[in-house]
């Protein structure tokens, strides 16, 4: 993929998240006083954490070239399946160990439909997203489960500090960007997305580098289903719901391309995803109508689009 001249206007597409952040910052820092407290940040950052896994899963998966729509089902399913565990008395690192292979099972299911039935990965995620959702609802009897204390002492322990969300995802991140930026792997992934032909050419294997990365955005899923559940402490018929999204439009904001070839995890993805959470925190400090989240949640979703066409746009140039 060409690299574009540095410009004023390709330097401010690439500042654009940060300048969006710094922006949302002032305006709900004006509007309430305690939405810049060291707590409230805090809680930001916690709430982020798996917005920020799912999101770096779906990072490998979109510089690759695919999309996975169903990584809100995945979590929702291994949730399911975990809660199922642990009201039958299992361990706590059994459930966990039971949400990765969900989502490590559940990747390889759309890496298989992807990469051998060679479906349209929009489509084919698209079903394993609504077969998802119904195979949680089916195991859960569309009914809420509260899990025990254990489960949610997860989600508050702290270490040297800090709470327990955010060594957990500050660890992936870490992995992520480093598997991105310093090894073959990551390489490959990033020559399959800008040009799979050529790639071809030069002996890589796009289908098998592509299956690989639908797996890990599983196992992400399953761990971002983990940090949800563990804040939540109970599993609803919407858990899950909607985090597809979330994840997508953090990737987009940090400068992932929908079109593959371009993206990292940090700070990216790990700024969109905190972008995200910083905008619904504020909307429900200041009290802002409810009706008015869709509205804004679309608005978000348009200026990443919006940003990955100019930034592709100006990359085509």
């Amino acid at each position: 993929m060409k690299a574009y001249a540095a410009t004023p206007l390709s330097r401010l597409l690439d500042l654009a998240p940060v300048v969006l952040f710094v922006l949302v910052l002032g305006v709900f820092g004006t509007m309430s006083r305690t939405f810049l407290t060291l707590d409230n940040l805090t809680q930001i950052l916690v709430q982020s954490a798996s917005t920020v896994v799912v999101g770096t899963g779906l990072t490998f998966v979109l510089i690759a070239g695919g999309v996975d729509l169903s990584v809100g089902a995945v979590m929702f399913v291994g949730a399911a399946i975990a809660g199922k565990m642990m009201l039958a008395g299992q361990p706590l690192f059994l459930c966990l160990l039971a949400m990765l292979a969900v989502g490590a099972v559940c990747g390889a299911i759309n890496a298989f439909l992807t990469t051998r039935l060679h479906l349209v990965a929009f489509l084919a995620t698209l079903a394993t997203l609504y077969i998802g959702r119904g195979v949680g609802r089916w195991i859960t009897e569309t009914r809420a489960m509260n899990l025990p204390d254990s489960f949610l002492a997860l989600g508050s322990s702290r270490w040297l500090g800090v709470p327990m969300p955010l060594w957990i995802a500050g660890t992936v991140v870490v992995a992520a960007q480093l598997v991105l930026s310093h090894t073959p792997f990551g390489r490959r992934i990033l020559a399959v997305g800008s040009n799979p032909e050529a790639a071809r050419k030069a002996g890589l294997r796009p289908d098998r580098l592509l299956a690989v990365v639908y797996v890990l955005c599983g196992m992400c899923a399953g761990a971002g289903g983990i940090l949800a559940l563990s804040q939540l402490g109970s599993v609803s018929p919407k858990f899950g719901e909607f985090y597809e999204f979330d994840a997508i439009t953090a990737a987009v904001l940090g400068g992932t391309s929908l079109f593959g070839g371009r993206g990292n995890v940090f700070p990216g993805t790990v700024l969109g995803a905190v972008l995200l959470k910083s905008i619904f925190n504020g909307l429900v400090i200041v009290q802002a109508d409810p009706y008015l989240y869709p509205l804004i949640t679309s608005a978000i979703i348009f200026a990443a689009v919006l940003l990955d066409g100019l930034r592709r746009s100006r990359t085509d140039a």
